[in-house]
């Protein structure tokens, strides 16, 4: 049997590239920060939930403030910062006491730690016009802790890395 033609080469690796059976890594499952919307212009009461047991996200319930109403959702206010879990365990920043509020001048909450982040995944952590327009990209993550880089178009060139230890509640 002889081999075949570069012509013949090209055309299967023309169908295996299109038909999606390419060498590579195989595609992440979606999780839940898939399908939100990011920042959310007009988040719905009805979504969250009282409290945050997100494990990913640093809270201890012992260091709430106390809770406020932004843009008609309960938040717990954490060292003058304002957030809320959603039913899926989803926690968003819905702004910083003094300086920015979801629902003011244009300002948007935005996801502060999804439910269940993994590898790769990124999405912006409030808007706020001028103020605050963060995005975090998980960039290192195990069963235990994971790192963010968290970057802005308001500080070109800068880059912040987080680490956080999952909390074993």
């Amino acid at each position: 049997m002889r081999p075949a033609g570069p012509l013949l080469s090209a055309l299967v690796a023309v169908v295996l590239t299109a038909t999606g059976c390419a060498t590579g890594p195989p595609a992440s499952p979606p999780t839940g920060i898939d399908g939100l919307v990011v920042p959310t212009p007009s988040p719905d009461p009805d979504d969250f939930v009282e409290g945050i047991d997100n494990p990913w996200f640093p809270f201890d319930p012992a260091q709430a403030e106390g809770t406020d109403e932004v843009a008609g959702v309960e938040v717990s206010v954490i060292d003058g910062e304002a957030y809320a879990q959603d039913r899926d365990g989803h926690v968003w920043w819905f702004g910083t006491e003094g300086v920015w509020e979801a629902g003011v001048d244009g300002a948007q909450a935005g996801l502060a730690m999804p439910a269940e982040p993994r590898y790769g995944d990124s999405w912006r952590l409030a808007l706020a016009p001028g103020i605050v327009e963060d995005v975090a990209a998980v960039v290192e993550l195990d069963v235990d802790s994971l790192v963010l880089e968290v970057t802005s178009p308001l500080e070109p060139g800068a880059v912040e890395r987080r680490s956080v230890e999952r909390a074993h509640r």
